[in-house]
C-alpha cells in the first residue's frame, strides 16, 4: 500500500497545467485554430480566435503545435519545473514552398476550341477501345455484370419507397388489364424472352 500511494503521489507532482498564446513570428498576430497536442498521446486541443490555448500534460511532455502554412514546431516541459503551472509564449514561422511553373493562359473562344477538338490527333489504339466500349453488344454486357453505384441504388430505394408510400393504405394498381403491359408483355415474348435457355 505504501508503493501504491506514493507512486500516485508521483503522479499527481508532474501533472502540469500548460497555457499560453501562439503567435505568427513575421508581424506578432495571434493565430486561431492552431493543433496543440502532445507528441506520442492522442490528447490535444486547438487555440481560440484569440491564439489562447490551456492543456493538461505531465513535466517532460513534448508539446507539437502545427497549423497549415507554418511550420511545426516541438517545445518539451521541462522535468524539473516548479509548480503545476506553466505559461508559454509560442511563435510560429511560415513555411515556405515553392511549386513548379504554371502558365495560365486565357480561356480558347468556341471557334478555337473547335478547331482544336476537330484537328487533334488520338491514337489508333484509343479510337478502337473508344468503339468497342460503345459498342451495343459491350454496353449491354457491361450494364448486366456492373454493378450499381451509389447514386443509383439511393435513387433506385427513394423511388420504392415513393411508390409504396404512394399506394399506402389502399391496394396498388394491378396490371393485368393495362394495354401497355399487355404490348410489352407480347413484345418480349415474340423477341424470346421467355424462352428457357439451354447450357
Amino acid at each position: 500500500m505504501p508503493l501504491l500511494v506514493h507512486a500516485q503521489q508521483s503522479t499527481t507532482d508532474s501533472v502540469v497545467q500548460l497555457y499560453g498564446v501562439v503567435m505568427a513570428a513575421r508581424d506578432l498576430q495571434a493565430l486561431p485554430n492552431v493543433t496543440v497536442t502532445i507528441v506520442g498521446q492522442s490528447r490535444g486541443t486547438i487555440t481560440n480566435e484569440k491564439g489562447i490555448f490551456s492543456i493538461v500534460a505531465l513535466k517532460g511532455d513534448k508539446i507539437e503545435f502545427s497549423s497549415v502554412g507554418f511550420k511545426s514546431r516541438v517545445t518539451p516541459i521541462p522535468k524539473d519545473l516548479v509548480g503545476d503551472q506553466q505559461s508559454i509564449l509560442q511563435l510560429m514561422v511560415t513555411d515556405t514552398f515553392y511549386k513548379p511553373i504554371v502558365i495560365i493562359r486565357p480561356r480558347p473562344t468556341p471557334e478555337q476550341f473547335a478547331r482544336d477538338f476537330v484537328h487533334t490527333k488520338v491514337d489508333d489504339d484509343e479510337i478502337e477501345a473508344a468503339r468497342k466500349n460503345n459498342d451495343d453488344a459491350k454496353r449491354r454486357v457491361l450494364i448486366e455484370t456492373l454493378p450499381t453505384d451509389g447514386k443509383e441504388a439511393v435513387n433506385y430505394a427513394l423511388a420504392k419507397n415513393a411508390q409504396k408510400y404512394y399506394y399506402s393504405g389502399q391496394a396498388p394498381p394491378q396490371n393485368l388489364f393495362s394495354p401497355i403491359a399487355w404490348g410489352q408483355f407480347i413484345k418480349a415474348w415474340k423477341r424470346g424472352d421467355y424462352k428457357r435457355k439451354r447450357g
